[in-house]
């Protein structure tokens, strides 16, 4: 399995995608910079449990994407646990740094992280995100996100959504191109 792969952004700067462990020190320092913006967001950092081995392949999967060397952004899934079904992951820490957004990064770290999810059996994917996060609101109902029941720490919570989509609704059939990413 290749560990990185580079994709072309919007405005044509190169983004380069590699898989790391959750404690990696890029990760790390990316995961600081997501919480930070939950806490200017909801005045506080994201509370639910993760274990770093959670996002370890098979089971899981921890990306970050560079551009021109420099951090840019991270997302990952890992197994879902809130539901009964072995076949759904979960999204989570998706993020791109404030300088580098409205490029196209976030769409990429999501489809890199469905094709890997994909690729490791999974069906389904599901996430949390919030109401003071208009912009992940609106990049997940572009991209086929639909409302699913709440689960974990934030279930019931006032502000709190939960979205998922079955991963066949956008294969294309016809693209055989591989996702080096996807383990």
């Amino acid at each position: 399995m290749s560990t990185s792969a580079e994709v072309r952004l919007r405005d044509g700067s190169v983004a380069v995608l590699r898989a790391v462990p959750y404690d990696d020190p890029v990760a790390r320092d990316l995961v600081v910079r997501v919480q930070q913006e939950y806490v200017d967001r909801y005045g506080g950092p994201d509370g639910a449990a993760v274990e770093p081995g959670d996002f370890s392949p098979p089971a899981g999967l921890f990306l970050v994407a560079e551009v021109g060397g420099e951090p840019a952004g991270c997302g990952a899934w890992r197994r879902h646990t809130g539901g009964d079904d072995p076949t759904v992951a979960e999204v989570k820490r998706v993020y791109v740094v404030p300088a580098l957004r409205r490029r196209g990064l976030a769409q990429v770290l999501v489809a890199a992280l469905e094709d890997s999810a994909r690729a490791s059996g999974y069906r389904a994917v599901v996430l949390n995100s919030g109401d003071r996060q208009p912009e992940a609101l609106a990049l997940y109902e572009a991209l086929g996100y639909t409302p699913v029941p709440g689960y974990g720490l934030y279930a019931g919570e006032a502000g709190a959504v939960f979205l998922g989509r079955l991963l066949d609704e956008q294969e294309d059939p016809d693209e055989e191109e591989e996702r080096p990413w996807a383990s």
